[in-house]
């Protein structure tokens, strides 16, 4: 899928607990705080969840709840919404 899907799935879903896999395999799990024009900022779920600072060679940022980490949306090959009961 292209970089825009991504960026247009980012914007709809931001406030909302996601599971994000990238091109490299990992499996990004957060909030999302922010979408900028080449990257999402995530806010980490579980024991990731105080890290802030940097993130996995993606970039880095500051989301709007707390410390989060960027991703490059052309690295998302996979974006899913996590049910409530999850987190």
């Amino acid at each position: 899928m292209s970089v825009g899907h991504y960026h247009e799935l980012c914007q709809k879903y931001r406030g909302r607990a996601v599971e994000i896999r990238t091109r490299d395999g990992r499996r990004h799990r957060g909030i999302i705080q922010r979408v900028g024009n080449n990257r999402v900022y995530i806010q980490p779920l579980g024991r990731n969840r105080n890290i802030g600072g940097f993130g996995y060679g993606y970039g880095y940022g500051y989301g709007y709840g707390g410390f989060g980490y960027g991703l490059a949306l052309g690295a998302i090959v996979g974006l899913a919404l996590l049910p409530f009961f999850f987190w």
